[in-house]
């Protein structure tokens, strides 16, 4: 397992695939400050786990989802900690059976793939398909942590950098609160 210890303030100057890329363009074009840490794919926990350490932070949890009919996508950003339900959240929505979306229509919407998707890739909804969605406990951190288009990165912004990252990509974002399913046991 590879983890880069070292905390990078600037985009890479390695190969990197084209979504990335773009998403530092941005970035760099908003003047938006970021740390970036270089790891293997982050498909397990204890390599997101080792990730927060260098960081200092946690890494939040993003869910893209979709209705039944596959025709309404929500990007669902929560804290990675908790534990998610989809009732609580298509209650909220005011949409039945949602359910995570596929592999074709992240890479459609998101141009990206799963375990790699983050706030970051609504750079590429451009016909605006994603609703973003973030549960309001996140919001209590000050910084959001997110893959750039590749699991093989992760980059933390400041809490109000993300949105302003989101904004620029015409997309607002609904807040919801939902419970934490262990507070119920």
């Amino acid at each position: 397992m590879y983890i880069d210890p070292t905390r990078y303030t600037t985009r890479p100057t390695d190969d990197r695939i084209p979504q990335e890329l773009a998403i530092y363009d941005r970035l760099e074009q908003l003047s938006i400050p970021f740390i970036r840490v270089d790891h293997d794919h982050a498909d397990t926990i204890e390599i997101c786990h080792q990730v927060e350490r260098i960081l200092g932070s946690k890494i939040c949890k993003n869910l893209f989802l979709c209705n039944r009919q596959q025709t309404g996508f929500y990007l669902l950003m929560m804290p990675g900690d908790k534990p998610f339900k989809t009732k609580f959240l298509s209650a909220q929505l005011g949409c039945s059976r949602l359910s995570f979306a596929d592999d074709g229509h992240m890479r459609n919407c998101l141009q990206t793939v799963p375990g790699s998707v983050s706030a970051l890739e609504l750079l590429f909804d451009t016909d605006r398909r994603v609703q973003l969605v973030i549960d309001r406990d996140l919001m209590a951190d000050e910084f959001i942590s997110g893959h750039p288009g590749i699991s093989t990165s992760t980059i933390q912004l400041r809490r109000e950098d993300m949105l302003k990252f989101v904004e620029s990509t015409g997309h607002s974002p609904t807040y919801i609160d939902l419970p934490d399913p262990r507070a119920e046991a």
